[in-house]
């Protein structure tokens, strides 16, 4: 991964701010603007960013994502168009955006980061898991049209992750129920992720391409 360039979105903190970390520790020249910089809720920002980039991407991750907590009775129209632009416009912009210069110079690699409940769901996650479906339906499609240029495009699906929104959103009593219904008995941490972001991402993966891979300790195996 050394001389690569990897842009990653939402990458301030948690999961993104592992990735990162990892990534230039590994080399990478990393690519992390601020929301000032890239504003994924406006298209007009996304459309100067990218125009304005001066580097070549090698990498892009997805990483930047909402969740406005809803059920199907209740959600808002704000947080439906918020969640599918941020969530899944954006992601495809930036694939539309970089990924034919990737193919130019016969590599590239594509990770979006889904979630487990892009293949499974709870209460009030309506419009999340729609998103995050539509992400990994995005991953197969770029896939195939992609991977014969040498640029592999992969989704992540991270299950409950300690991180410190994990910690804000959830009680200590709501933390211990989510623990015991992980077979693996614990939640994950940031740089584990991180460590499967990294292989997805180099050279030493050839030919993973098109697949969600669920890193959540066994939890949508129940």
């Amino acid at each position: 991964m050394i001389g690569r360039t990897a842009l990653i979105t939402g990458a301030s903190r948690g999961i993104g701010g592992a990735i990162a970390e990892f990534f230039r520790e590994l080399g990478a020249v990393v690519l992390s603007p601020t929301r000032q910089e890239l504003d994924l809720s406006s298209n007009e920002s996304i459309e100067k960013y990218c125009k304005t980039l001066e580097l070549p991407v090698d990498i892009l991750i997805n990483n930047a994502g909402i969740n406005p907590l809803g059920s199907a009775g209740e959600f808002s129209d704000g947080d439906l168009v918020a969640t599918i632009q941020i969530n899944l416009i954006a992601p495809m912009k930036l694939v539309r955006a970089f990924s034919p210069g990737m193919a130019s110079r016969g590599y590239g690699r594509i990770l979006n980061i889904s979630s487990i409940w892009g293949a499974v769901s709870k209460q009030r996650r309506f419009v999340y898991t729609t998103t995050k479906t539509g992400i990994n339906g995005m991953t197969r499609s770029a896939a195939v049209e992609l991977s014969g240029a040498g640029v592999l495009v992969n989704a992540l699906a991270p299950g409950f992750v300690n991180t410190t929104l994990t910690m804000q959103n959830n009680s200590e009593e709501d933390l211990l129920a989510i623990t015991a219904s992980i077979p693996a008995g614990r939640l994950a941490e940031p740089a584990e992720i991180a460590e499967v972001a990294a292989f997805l991402c180099s050279s030493r993966n050839s030919y993973i391409s098109g697949q969600t891979l669920f890193v959540d300790g066994g939890f949508t195996c129940l």
